[in-house]
């Protein structure tokens, strides 16, 4: 029972320190059941052994290895363009994008460059270049291009991973204060060739209010540890969990074990939301008793 009562706190007081952290916060009980909550433990720990500052934003020039990144920019944004073109920069066709799903709502589009330990041949085959030079920098876990077009936004939202950074270059813009991202209530407006690195674990979210197209490359970066065993378990999270949260562009890409349990729980919640728009008040209820239910089972295990 003791050791019931220790996990417990552990748990509370991770969720309080992910809760408090910066100045922009969700009301607690959203926190509390949102992924963000549900992998605090985790994320303090990587925050709490971090190399690099727990700041909402970071100076790009703390990681020189991206410097060739921006060197190339206008290679890179070739083959965004052709690809937009070609409308391959696009919304998961199959509801099999968990991380990203309620983006595509408001018009956010993506082609994945690079997931983690999955295998994407489809970018390999369009953007051979971009592969290629992202290839050479082994800090980039992840890559992709995201396209918001005019009048789309991504709600507040934290990402629920501290074991990366996220890195942002500009390659296709508006050039327009309208089109930026809100970054614990601090704004960065995108710029062609310009980049901005930022915590995703800091409550954060995006806005196109101009009538032009908004492209960029969209990285994961490894949050630089203090110690070479904490760097390990980031390394152990990223290739075992985060890895798992693959979506493909197209057949043949690599669909993770997430995502191909999200594309059935996509399914089911078409019944969630059916029951919620015939009786909110009830359903307000239902949810409270499951929640209620699940954590007593939990803590009879």
């Amino acid at each position: 029972m003791a050791m019931k009562w220790i996990v417990l706190g552990i748990f509370l007081t991770s969720v309080m320190v992910v809760h408090f952290r910066g100045k922009v916060r969700h009301r607690f009980f959203k926190q509390l059941f949102d992924h963000s909550g549900i992998v605090a433990p985790f994320n303090v720990f990587l925050y709490a052994f971090s190399k690099v500052p727990t700041t909402p934003f970071l100076p790009v020039q703390t990681f020189p290895e991206l410097s060739v990144i921006q060197a190339h920019w206008q290679d890179i944004r070739e083959e965004a363009l052709h690809l937009r073109e070609q409308s391959r920069i696009a919304a998961a066709q199959q509801n099999n994008d968990a991380g990203f799903n309620s983006f595509f709502k408001t018009g956010w589009k993506r082609f994945y460059l690079k997931w983690y330990d999955a295998e994407h041949p489809s970018a390999k085959v369009y953007c051979p270049k971009t592969v290629a030079l992202l290839q050479t920098i082994p800090s980039v876990k992840a890559a992709m291009f995201a396209e918001l077009p005019p009048g789309a936004h991504l709600n507040p939202h934290r990402d629920p991973y501290a074991g990366s950074l996220r890195y942002h270059l500009g390659l296709a813009t508006p050039n327009h204060d309208g089109c930026f991202i809100r970054v614990d209530g601090e704004a960065y407006s995108w710029r062609d060739g310009q980049a901005v690195m930022f915590d995703e674990t800091y409550i954060h979210e995006a806005y196109n209010s101009t009538t032009e197209d908004r492209i960029i490359l969209f990285c994961d970066i490894e949050r630089p540890m203090r110690f070479a065993w904490a760097q390990a378990v980031n390394r152990f999270l990223a290739k075992h969990i985060v890895t798992a949260a693959s979506s493909p562009n197209e057949a043949g890409d690599q669909t993770g074990l997430i995502n191909r349990l999200f594309h059935y729980a996509w399914t089911v919640g078409q019944y969630r939301r059916r029951f919620k728009r015939w009786n909110k008040t009830m359903y307000q209820i239902t949810r409270i008793v499951l929640i209620v239910l699940v954590c007593v089972a939990i803590w009879n295990m």
